[in-house]
């Protein structure tokens, strides 16, 4: 990826998003490029951690693994999405494992030079805690969901986000979404079976909430926020 190319990204990067051009073509330049394959482990859980990574192409799922050997997908990192962050900034072990669900491409900074950077520039420091701090409400709504809620719920909250994502001032009528993953990935970051995901999906479609063409979503707002709503 061109040098110009990732500065752009990086604008819209919550975390150097505050930067001006010219601060971040510094951050651009100490920045290297990596690949990966479909289905690489990227890193795994207790590794070290030495650097964070800024996604540019492709979708890393971020999981960890219960005791009883179940995947737990936590959130997808997609392009212009950061990963890796916790360890970077702590110096602990990786939280979590990180791997590539398609082939993924990605630049990384090291995590002394993020820290010199959140040293100089009090902004970046501020953005990276309120990263963290997103990054714990988002895994306490997440638990509280499959905890408390049914999987049409979780999906039709899955989907407003992801219409919001997509359509930031909409809020009624309908929003086409691509998903970008299979019902796979999808059951995992609902914590639910596949066959489980699969019923909501027909139930959320019979009720027009969304109309689907493989990963194409056609999400009508009103009847998501609907089931969505519900106990």
């Amino acid at each position: 990826m061109s040098s110009p190319a990732v500065v752009q990204m990086l604008a819209r990067s919550p975390l150097f998003g505050r930067l001006d051009e010219a601060e971040r073509k510094a951050v651009a330049d100490e920045m290297r490029p990596t690949a990966f394959n479909a289905g690489q482990v990227i890193f795994s859980r207790g590794d070290p951690g030495k650097e964070i990574f800024v996604v540019t192409e492709g979708r890393v799922r971020i999981s960890v693994l219960t005791v009883e050997g179940r995947e737990l997908s936590f959130w997808h990192a997609e392009p212009g999405s950061v990963f890796g962050e916790i360890a970077a900034l702590d110096g602990g072990p990786r939280t979590a494992d990180a791997t590539a669900v398609n082939v993924v491409k990605a630049q990384t900074l090291g995590s002394a030079a993020l820290k010199r950077l959140m040293e100089k520039k009090p902004a970046v420091a501020e953005a990276a805690i309120a990263l963290l701090c997103s990054r714990l409400r988002e895994a306490d709504q997440q638990l509280e969901a499959i905890a408390l809620h049914p999987i049409e719920v979780r999906l039709a909250r899955f989907f407003l986000a992801q219409s919001r994502q997509k359509a930031p001032t909409q809020r009624e009528g309908k929003v086409d979404v691509d998903l970008g993953m299979s019902q796979t990935e999808l059951a995992l970051l609902i914590g639910a079976s596949r066959p489980k995901v699969n019923a909501a999906l027909v139930a959320l479609e019979d009720s027009g909430a969304i109309t689907r063409k493989g990963t194409q979503l056609s999400c009508d707002l009103d009847q998501l926020i609907a089931v969505a709503s519900l106990d």
